[in-house]
């Protein structure tokens, strides 16, 4: 099938992926009555009275906007608010799915950091939490950050911290099937963006103690003024050695690669230059940073992908419908570490390990008991941690 034209077809179809549904009879006077006017001045001066009620007389309880400015959708880039809809539905509608959460995509015209964060932050008493797509970086960490700092409730940027979350539980089961530990492992991250940093630092604070950061001009070392803001300071924990050069320096020796780049940037000889028996996650998509049959060829041990063509697929949908569910079924005033840390511990333990190999080291995306598992997880760490309110 070519999925590209079939999706066009399909979308001319459908005219849309979700719709709002009723949830109340208001066909009588009466019903109207008690949903509308005048029985609904109640509620409103119930919330008037308690903000809090909000959450419990209206749907704000499971309502997540699916937020962009349409400046890094999927492979695409900067396509704008609208031409980025299609994915902020499609993202919603796998929020219903596999979450039970209501989502609504919110395409906003500007690509101002304070406007973003003022529309999000007048928003926010309509939701339960809010979740940021496909905004480019740095400013999608200044967003994300000053939003976290200021709202109440959970905010979480799925392109990095969902990313971050999908790809150490892959990890975390890979190391299995290779008998090694967090703790000794060398690790080349290449693409230096929101993703490939915000698996850097969630790496990091999982225990692992050398990993080497990669930008299209090679490794970035503490110290280098030429890289980014948010580069420099990902600089200053990564590269302890103080390594220098291009992609296959850094790649030589190294236990794991994971790939948030680009197609088509790693060789067989760099994947042969790896310690024995390396971990090898090309996410770049549509096309890889190496094909997986050659990375195998290469001797790869454990390769993953973000296809879905091919086995091992690191999907942030494996995520975010949990991870919210959780969140919002505790009240949760954040997302923390430890929630994102019990979300992927929650996801690699979907794979019993006699069911282990490699070429399934992950479960699959539908599999709604895995999204069920991440829930049950992350609204447990809430509480562990003081941050749910129920």
């Amino acid at each position: 099938m070519n999925y590209r034209q079939e999706s066009l077809k399909r979308h001319a179809e459908w005219q849309g992926k979700i719709e709002t549904k009723v949830r109340v009879p208001v066909s009588s006077r009466e019903e109207l009555s008690l949903a509308y006017t005048p029985g609904v001045a109640e509620p409103c001066m119930a919330i008037h009275e308690d903000i809090e009620k909000s959450f419990t007389l209206t749907r704000r309880w499971n309502t997540v906007p699916v937020i962009t400015d349409g400046t890094a959708v999927l492979g695409l880039g900067d396509i704008g608010p609208e031409a980025g809809m299609p994915v902020m539905e499609g993202k919603c509608a796998l929020f219903k799915e596999f979450g039970g959460v209501d989502a609504f995509p919110l395409c906003i015209r500007s690509k101002d950091t304070e406007e973003i964060i003022r529309t999000i932050e007048l928003l926010a008493g309509s939701f339960g939490g809010i979740n940021l797509e496909d905004i480019s970086a740095p400013r999608c960490f200044e967003i994300e950050t000053r939003l976290k700092a200021e709202l109440d409730i959970p905010v979480f940027h799925d392109d990095q911290h969902g990313t971050a979350i999908v790809t150490a539980a892959a990890l975390l089961n890979a190391l299995k099937i290779v008998k090694k530990e967090l703790t000794s492992l060398k690790i080349v991250i290449n693409g230096a963006g929101a993703a490939g940093i915000a698996i850097a630092k969630f790496l990091l604070n999982m225990g692992v103690k050398d990993i080497t950061m990669c930008a299209s001009r090679g490794i970035i070392c503490e110290g280098d003024t030429s890289v980014n803001p948010a580069q420099q300071e990902i600089a200053k924990v990564t590269n302890r050695k103080k390594l220098k050069g291009k992609l296959a320096d850094a790649m030589a020796g190294a236990d794991v690669f994971i790939g948030v780049s680009v197609a088509n940037c790693v060789t067989r000889e760099m994947v042969a230059s790896m310690a024995k028996d390396a971990i090898v996650f090309t996410c770049a998509n549509p096309v890889p940073e190496i094909a997986r049959d050659e990375a195998l060829a290469a001797g790869a041990k454990v390769v993953g992908t973000g296809s879905s063509e091919y086995p091992n697929q690191i999907n942030n949908v494996l995520v975010f419908p949990g991870l919210f569910r959780g969140a919002l079924d505790v009240r949760a005033t954040t997302i923390n570490s430890e929630m994102m840390i019990a979300a992927a511990r929650g996801i690699a333990s979907c794979v019993p390990d006699d069911k282990l190999s490699v070429d399934f080291i992950l479960p699959y995306a539908y599999d709604k008991t895995a999204h069920q598992k991440v829930a049950e997880a992350v609204s447990a760490a809430a509480r562990r941690t003081g941050v749910a309110k129920l």
